[in-house]
């Protein structure tokens, strides 16, 4: 049976969906997120943009953002109260801001925690602790699901997937050295998976092999249909192989997360490295200066982590290093 490993760790929330002794699901809330989706906060509109039916707005936290569909009677400087619908994301150059729409709600409220969007899953929820000596979700393959979204290469037997970001959408390409049937059905089967591990939403376009013949085509249409679980909207395969698939977008991909805010990706990877380093007396975090500057300026993840390990942490630049670095 299924089941999340929610761990609660320094400057961010994980957790991991396993079945049998793999991850078929990941999400990850960190303490920088920003607002939540389904948070209801008090704003005051800044600007009418008419021509896309949105306005901008500044919510109470001082997060500037977007409402969808304001009312024409809402001027400059209105208060009103929205509900978080898609959280910031960071892009190569550029941050898409906070999306809301008006709320009916009767005051405003926090959003639903992680650990509270799992709890209303069907899966059961087991916490878990970096600490342990039995960490069990690293033995389910965390890190090397982080490696796949920090590289965007996701092997398949006979193949591998390429996993790229680009501004208009995430593209799939489908690659390897089977027939292009073969091909494309191990294809279609990685690129499921990967969708679903990673997190992977808006705009999605998958590369296969080029299939001439039309049932072929159509039978990986409905292996993508079966393997997805709705809501989805999906292209039919083209002449060329190409597939487009709509998720909803509310939140951040792992790929997103890993490869747009690596050096914050790796502080963080740092304190759950620091979290299970075996020993007494000073725990030493090197890395490079980039992550180590980032952990100084976050004063309270540092003294969680020596409260949590019981032992005094020292912060150590080094420029070789790549990566998260290593703690001892």
């Amino acid at each position: 049976m299924a089941e999340w490993l929610y761990e609660d760790g320094i400057g961010e929330r994980r957790a991991a969906l396993i079945a049998g002794d793999r991850i078929v699901a990941a999400q990850v809330e960190r303490d920088d997120d920003g607002p939540g989706v389904g948070a209801v906060l008090s704003a005051r509109l800044i600007t009418h943009d008419r021509p896309r039916r949105r306005a901008r707005i500044r919510l109470d936290d001082d997060t500037e953002g977007w409402l969808a569909n304001p009312p024409q009677t809402l001027t400059q400087g209105a208060a009103v109260l929205t509900e978080i619908t898609r959280t910031a994301l960071r892009e190569a150059g550029r941050t898409k801001l906070v999306q809301a729409v008006l709320s009916a709600a009767a005051a405003p409220r926090a959003a639903p925690t992680l650990h509270d969007r799992l709890s209303a899953t069907e899966h059961p929820v087991r916490t878990v602790s970096a600490a342990s000596a039995d960490d069990v979700l690293e033995a389910a393959g965390w890190s090397d699901l982080l490696d796949i979204a920090r590289t965007g290469i996701w092997p398949f037997s006979g193949g591998a997937l390429a996993i790229a970001l680009t501004p208009a959408m995430t593209v799939i390409d489908v690659d390897g050295d089977l027939p292009p049937r073969e091909l494309a059905k191990a294809g279609a089967g990685a690129a499921a998976a990967a969708i679903l591990a990673l997190g992977l939403t808006g705009s999605i376009g998958i590369d296969f092999p080029t299939l001439a013949g039309r049932a072929d085509r159509q039978s990986i249409d409905a292996m993508l249909d079966a393997a997805l679980p709705p809501p989805f909207e999906r292209t039919a395969m083209n002449g060329f192989g190409f597939v487009q698939i709509i998720r909803r977008r509310m939140r951040p991909s792992l790929c997103e997360r890993l490869q747009y805010d690596d050096v914050l990706s790796d502080a963080l990877a740092l304190l759950r490295i620091a979290e299970r380093a075996v020993g007494a007396g000073m725990l030493t975090l090197t890395a490079r200066a980039s992550v180590i500057a980032l952990l100084q300026a976050r004063p309270q993840w540092i003294g969680t982590l020596q409260v949590r390990t019981g032992r005094a942490a020292v912060l150590t630049a080094d420029d070789s290093l790549k990566g998260s670095g290593h703690a001892q």
